[in-house]
């Protein structure tokens, strides 16, 4: 298979129809823009699975995702999609990096969930940007921004109830777009504990890529215990 790009956390490689790719999960974990680095042996095994169940239960319930099916341990069968250069992020709870920004004390409640958009462009630290920046840089038609928070929200929803039932707490998330040569809008990239931010319900226990950027260990344990609760 012919590489045809590389991430931080994925390889996508061609694959025999053209409208499709194979994604390759690694184990290399970064934060802060790269800053920190390291290997967590098995991670990618485990978003590799996460990500494959949660996009099997959106498509199961309508919303248009990459996700065919999982190949192997770390690899996945996708829609080759033109990837839309604008992060969105949806916070139902505040941390991180809002809290910095705006001086919101943690755990803040948002009703309704926030929405924010992000420039894809690690050169420039994936500034935060608004829907006329979005516009005026051509990233996306107004259409697609509409049609992004409507499956943004859509899939927060699910999710939150989901993951409500396996006793997690969705506080925000990643999604990233792809369309398709025809033009159809997706879910694409990963969602799993690189890109979520996980709370166990009762115990408020951080269960995502924090216990990495915040040096709080046994990163790759949380995460096996997600993929547990989501596949029990």
């Amino acid at each position: 298979m012919e590489k045809l790009y590389e991430g931080k956390a994925k390889i996508v490689y061609s694959y025999e129809e053209p409208d499709k790719v194979v994604i390759h999960f690694k184990d290399e974990t970064t934060a802060f823009n790269a800053q920190k680095r390291d290997l967590l042996e098995g991670k990618g095994i485990l978003n590799n699975r996460i990500s494959s169940i949660i996009f099997e239960l959106l498509n199961r319930n309508g919303i248009p995702t990459h996700f065919i099916r999982q190949l192997s341990d770390r690899e996945m069968l996708a829609y080759h999609t033109r990837i839309i250069p604008v992060e969105v992020v949806v916070r139902n709870l505040a941390t991180g990096s809002i809290m910095k920004r705006l001086g919101i004390p943690e755990r803040t409640e948002f009703n309704p969930s926030l929405i924010e958009f992000y420039l894809k462009n690690d050169a420039l630290g994936d500034p935060i940007i608004c829907y006329e920046h979005v516009i005026a840089m051509n990233l996306a038609t107004d259409e697609d921004i509409r049609e992004i928070k409507e499956i943004s929200l859509k899939v927060n929803s699910l999710l939150r109830n989901f993951l409500k039932d396996k006793g997690i707490s969705l506080i925000d998330f990643k999604l990233e777009f792809g369309k398709t040569s025809s033009g159809k809008i997706m879910v694409a990239d990963e969602i799993s504990p690189d890109t979520c931010r996980f709370w166990d319900l009762k115990t408020e226990e951080r269960m995502d890529k924090d216990r990495f950027r915040l040096d709080l260990g046994d990163t790759t344990k949380f995460y096996k215990e997600v993929l547990k609760r989501i596949e029990g």
